[in-house]
């Protein structure tokens, strides 16, 4: 058991939307230390909503986060030679993290012409609650459902 908790650290806004979440994916989008590029990448894609949807591209890319992030998971444990499937909660942290890596997971798998068009793509789907992402979560909480007889477990 850890005798105290790790600092958290601080992360600062980014420039365009004053925004640390923004901040947050940009650092989960970035490959080998090039932030700038990453800050690019996002700017397109929020440059690519804004100008296919007229909406606020801020506001659009909150809700796709929004319904992307999951309430649930299973975590496997073992309990007398047998492995369950145990659904618990997730931390609102983690569930943050799991939604911003799932978007950029997705996005990269989709066929398109540069990262910033699949991001744009994957975060227009997503917020109208449609994507790979979307389906992703939709089937851990099918999962954490379906194995709800288990939940008396607790991990």
């Amino acid at each position: 058991m850890r005798k105290r908790k790790p600092k958290l650290r601080v992360i600062t806004p980014d420039p365009r939307y004053k925004d640390a979440l923004v901040t947050q994916f940009v650092n989960n989008l970035m490959y080998s230390g090039k932030k700038s590029t990453a800050f690019a990448v996002f700017y397109g894609a929020m440059d690519i909503i804004k100008e296919k949807m007229g909406t606020d591209e801020h506001a659009v890319w909150k809700k796709a986060l929004n319904n992307i992030m999951p309430q649930v998971e299973v975590r496997s444990k073992r309990i007398g030679g047998a492995t369950f499937q145990i659904p618990v909660e997730i931390r609102p942290n983690r569930k943050l993290s799991i939604g911003m890596k799932w978007m950029i997971n997705f996005s990269r798998k989709r066929s398109g012409k540069g990262m910033a068009e699949k991001l744009a793509a994957e975060v227009m789907a997503a917020s109208k609650g449609e994507g790979a992402a979307v389906k992703r979560k939709e089937d851990t909480h099918k999962m954490a459902e379906s194995n709800r007889a288990f939940a008396h477990f607790k991990v």
